[in-house]
């Protein structure tokens, strides 16, 4: 028996990977048939549901790749709670053009004042972009290193992390380093230098890195690459999560009492 026109086309669609095609083909049709469209009104409506549907797909994909420990939005950051920060320079970042410059991004201040939240969310924004993101704590990173150093593996991961256009390196400065993981790090920086762009959170000012990386003479080699072209973000004050927690367990008002 021959096979019905329905079934080859599901066969063709999904061999050329259309996969919304498939899905929605047959219910828009009727709605074009409804409305008046003609057969080329309802091929481009059909082709636009197509490439929306794999840009989201997409956006998925890379978000997933990028590791985030959770997904924030810029949309979700109170910038009130933190007057020290540039909300202007924020959302100028957020349309990534400092990732096609290659240029860095250091967000500097207390702990809990909400870095990690505008790395995540500068992260998602770049996602958006089209742009492929990965998402690592600095001692996480460390650790991954001296792993693949043993494994022999280190040139490998070296190149894995060169590759990355944005790589967002988180809490850099909360554990310090030991003198191999501290030059290990330098070398991540160093290879991305001019070839692709980082963002660093760090709970310290940089005259305290050397605490890190326990040299003076690397602290200063880092800085050099790392600030040459970098966007500074300063978040110190009290802090965003416990302001987000008191918001969140803040109880209603009973009317009745008021």
């Amino acid at each position: 028996m021959n096979e019905t026109p329905q079934l080859l086309l599901s066969h063709h669609l999904k061999a050329l990977k259309l996969p919304t095609f498939l899905r929605e083909y047959d219910k828009l049709a009727r709605q074009c048939a409804a409305e008046g469209d003609d057969h080329t009104r309802y091929l481009l409506r059909l082709a636009e549901l197509e490439l929306i549907d794999r840009e989201r797909r997409m956006v998925e994909r890379r978000i997933k790749a990028a590791r985030f420990p959770t997904v924030k939005s810029i949309d979700s950051f109170d910038f009130n709670a933190i007057a020290s920060l540039n909300k202007m320079l924020v959302m100028e970042l957020a349309r990534c053009d400092y990732v096609n410059r290659n240029e860095n991004v250091i967000a500097v201040g207390n702990s809990g004042t909400g870095k990690t939240h505008v790395a995540l969310a500068l992260g998602l924004a770049a996602c958006q972009k089209g742009v492929p993101v990965g998402f690592i704590t600095a001692s996480a990173l460390v650790h991954e290193l001296l792993e693949a150093r043993d494994d022999k593996r280190l040139l490998r991961l070296q190149k894995q992390l060169a590759r990355v256009r944005l790589l967002i390196i988180d809490e850099l400065g909360y554990v310090p380093l030991s003198p191999t993981g501290a030059e290990l790090l330098f070398e991540v920086f160093s290879q991305r230098y001019e070839r692709g762009s980082t963002i660093v959170t760090s709970n310290l000012p940089f005259d305290e890195w050397t605490s890190v990386f326990g040299s003076e003479r690397l602290t200063g080699a880092l800085l050099d690459r790392l600030t040459h072209h970098v966007h500074i973000l300063e978040m110190n004050g009290d802090s965003y999560r416990l302001a987000q927690s008191r918001k969140a367990a803040k109880p209603l008002r009973d009317p009745e009492t008021d």
